[in-house]
């Protein structure tokens, strides 16, 4: 996924906190490992980053930290995924199922074609029963459904929920009047001035 940093999801998506192990002596930054009183972070500690930070001190060539899979990307849960992904609440696994998987490929793992294919295929199997959703639950409420759906999720639905509500009411024919371009509107009078002048 893009990275768009005036929303409000990705923004939150980025302070998602992530498994890793240092690969270097960290030093003056103890402060951030709060279970030690040592002034550095030795080698080897194993904490948690947010991936903002992960994805910055992350290089491939020199080992700075290692990024370990978040335990819904593991083998175990990729499995669940693969039988039946309608049954996984993701909002309790992580309201960013989606976004924190795509930023996951970005870290060297072998794992990767595996995740990249789980990720498609729950969207894939979990699309269906969210459009589904959206389209028949007209004035009825739907908090239970919206609360196991990933944010992506449920700005599917909203948008579902939306084309819905807007084709009832055209339906209905309470659809507001078509009105005529602004940019049609004053090209028509620039061309009134020009025939006048």
């Amino acid at each position: 996924m893009e990275e768009n940093f005036l929303s409000l999801d990705d923004i939150l998506l980025s302070q998602e906190r992530l498994p890793v192990r240092t690969e270097c002596v960290f030093p003056r930054l103890g402060f951030l490992e709060k279970s030690s009183d040592s002034q550095d972070i030795p080698e080897g500690t194993k904490m948690e980053l947010p991936l903002w930070l992960s994805k910055g001190l992350y290089e491939k060539k020199r080992k700075v930290l290692s990024v370990e899979l978040p335990k819904v990307y593991k083998e175990g849960w990729r499995t669940v995924f693969t039988a039946d992904p309608n049954v996984v609440d993701l909002h309790k696994m992580g309201p960013y199922y989606y976004g924190l998987g795509s930023q996951m490929l970005h870290f060297d793992s072998p794992e990767n074609p595996d995740i990249a294919k789980t990720l498609l295929q729950t969207f894939i199997g979990r699309f269906r029963r969210t459009m589904d959703s959206s389209q028949n639950a007209y004035n009825e409420d739907t908090s239970v459904l919206v609360g196991r759906l990933d944010c992506l999720e449920k700005v599917l639905f909203r948008s579902g929920q939306k084309g819905l509500n807007g084709f009832q009411s055209w339906e209905k024919g309470q659809a507001s009047q078509l009105t005529a371009s602004s940019l049609v509107l004053n090209y028509r009078k620039r061309k009134l001035v020009d025939v006048q002048a």
